[in-house]
Order: C-alpha cells, then structure tokens, then sequence
C-alpha cells in the first residue's frame, strides 16, 4: 500500500535457492573489510522472521566464517507480529539475535486495514510477550502516523498503550507518499486525502514532546529510545559509517562508493547461480558528495554535524553558506562551536535546511 521497498510474496519453495543465494554472495564478497570493527548485525527486509532458524543459521554460519564477528554487541531481526511463534523466537535468540524489532505500525483495526497490515492488534501484544518471556531485553516498534482518517486523539492514544508497554525503543515515521504505490495512485486519483503538512508537523512536535516526557528522548528525528538502547545500526548509516549487504535490493557501501543489487528475486538468484554480480548500479562519491551525505545525515541527529569534519576546501563556502540559512531558517539551527544542530522546531523543515545547507 504504503511502501516501496522490495518485497514478494508466496513464494515459499524458493527459500532454500534464495537463502544458497545470499551465503553465495556472502563468500564471494571482494570488499577490503581488514580495518573494519563489525558490531552490528541486521536482519531485515521487513519478514526474515518467517524463515525457519536453520536458513538464519545458515547465513550467520557464513558470516561467521568470512568475518570477524567477535565485536558484535547488536544483532537485530525484524518481524511483523504473529510472523513468528513462541518457539521460533526462542530460537532466533538462542542464535544470539539479541534485538527485535517489530512492525506494528498502529493499534488501531481499521488503520491497519487501511495500510493492509495482516497482523491483528492482539497478535502485537502476543508477539511482544513472547520476545520478553524468552529474553528478548531489547525490542523495538516502529509505528507510523499522519495516515489518512487518522486523528490526534488516536495516535496518543497508540503512543501511550505502547509506552505503557515498555519497548526499549520506539521509531515513529510520518507515511509519506511513494511513487509506484497503491497509496500514490489513490491520492492522485483523488480517492485518498493525505493530511496537511502543518499539522503533520504539529503532531511531529506533540510527538517528540509526548515521548520525552515519558522517558524516551528522541536522539534522531524519528527514533526515541530508553538510554543506552540507541539503535547502534541504523547510526552506523547516519554517521556515514561503511556497511555491507546482502540479498534483493540490498544497498552498501565502503566509505567511497555506493552500490545496490538487483530488486528483483529472480534476477538476483540468476545472476548468483550464473557465477555473476547481483549489482545492479555502482556510484562514486565525491568529496563533495560526502560533505553533503554528512550534512543530510547529520541534520537528522540531535548531535548534529561535527564541523571538524568539514573537509578543509569546503570550510569557508560552507561557513558561507551556514550564514545565509541561519538567516533564512531563524529559529531552527543551533550553531555550536563544534556542532550544528536543529531545534525541535528546526527538525520539522530538517530536509528543506539540509538541502538548502549543502554546496
């Protein structure tokens, strides 16, 4: 409905080519990983929950053998709820997945309709029962809100019976429109009225208030966490950090360049089994390029942009430049000596000021 990442469905019997397929990728990796501190690992795609725990033991043998896994401290799974039973949790965790991440979106019946979510509100707090009663001590939700026939009133109260809960974390994305998705084409077809973005950004600002007042403090724009459960992973990207993938419509990167491999499944385990690469496109960054992923990453932080790693040939037109934004977005930049940051207010417009922030 909703979302434009890859997926597929019922097509059960090709798990074992698919599962040959990503250790395959894995074993042929070229990438020089030799300075690398691997500490996280993530299993995601949104449904790796639905394999058996064979398959998953299977790639983490792979990994195992390839790299030097021994700092690894978080180890994620996604699962959408009623996905996996009890015992299948149990062994994910005996593998040592030490982090779940849930996508329950919203407990509400009719909004999860509407995103054709197959998950019942029951099955959220079933699942999440059971990841704690087998020692899951660091879980995750991601919810969404702004959904159209939403009100206020509906999303606080989603906020609070899953505070109520205790997760370790908690990300909360506005649903944004997608080209290619049935959401796009029934907005523009006028069937579908997405709510406007002033009070998009109000419920933004209500949001993070009602989070950190219940003890999760928002430490990127969208993500709130208990202290210490800071998802190290999904830093790892805001801070430019290298990272490697794996499978359909995976994206890595080594420092320099960025690729991703084919969406399609078919194609991907045809390239795989015919002794090809999966990647699809391959991109070079410049140093400019990476001055601004710096920039739009970092304005998504609460710490901010690091100054000390503007490079120095950019450092005078990028004080240039951060004059004239702080100018034109009064209000919503916090300039320290070492950091630039956004207010709350300032997160609200963050993509705009980091577009308008880089050279």
């Amino acid at each position: 409905m909703y979302c434009d990442f890859y997926s597929i469905a019922n097509r059960e019997e090709v798990i074992p080519r698919f599962v040959k397929a990503i250790i395959t990728e894995i074993e042929r990796c070229e990438v020089d990983t030799s300075d690398w501190e691997i500490d996280t690992i993530f299993l995601g795609g949104g449904t790796p929950s639905l394999l058996e725990s064979k398959y998953i033991e299977s790639i983490l043998k792979s990994i195992q053998t390839k790299y030097d896994l021994s700092s690894v401290t978080e180890f994620t799974l996604e699962a959408n709820p009623g996905e996996a039973s009890r015992d299948r949790l149990k062994e994910f965790r005996n593998l040592g997945i030490n982090r779940l991440s849930m996508g329950v979106q919203s407990l509400e019946p009719d909004l999860l309709k509407f995103l054709t979510r197959i998950h019942s509100v029951e099955q959220v707090f079933e699942t999440y029962d059971n990841a704690r009663s087998i020692g899951f001590d660091n879980v995750n939700f991601d919810l969404i809100y702004s959904i159209p026939g939403q009100t206020w009133e509906v999303w606080e109260r989603d906020i609070n019976r899953i505070i109520d809960l205790q997760p370790n974390h908690i990300s909360a994305y506005t649903l944004t429109l997608e080209k290619g998705t049935d959401l796009f084409k029934l907005v523009k077809d006028k069937k579908v009225r997405m709510p406007e973005n002033e009070i998009t950004g109000e419920w933004f600002l209500k949001t993070h208030q009602l989070m950190e007042s219940n003890g999760y403090p928002s430490y990127e724009i969208s993500n709130f966490s208990q202290p210490g459960f800071e998802c190290r992973h999904n830093l790892h990207y805001w801070k430019i950090h290298p990272y490697l993938a794996f499978g359909p419509s995976a994206h890595g990167f080594d420092g320099t360049n960025r690729w991703n491999n084919s969406r399609s499944l078919d194609l991907f385990l045809q390239q795989i089994e015919s002794g090809n690469s999966p990647i699809s496109r391959t991109e070079t960054l410049t140093e400019k390029d990476k001055l601004n992923e710096l920039i739009g990453f970092g304005l998504r932080m609460n710490d901010g942009i690091n100054l000390k790693k503007i490079p120095e040939i950019f450092q005078i037109q990028f004080g240039e430049n951060l004059k004239i934004i702080e100018k034109k977005w009064e209000g919503c930049i916090i300039n320290n000596e070492n950091s630039i940051s956004l207010t709350k207010t300032g997160m609200v417009f963050g993509d705009a000021i980091g577009v308008d922030l880089m050279l």
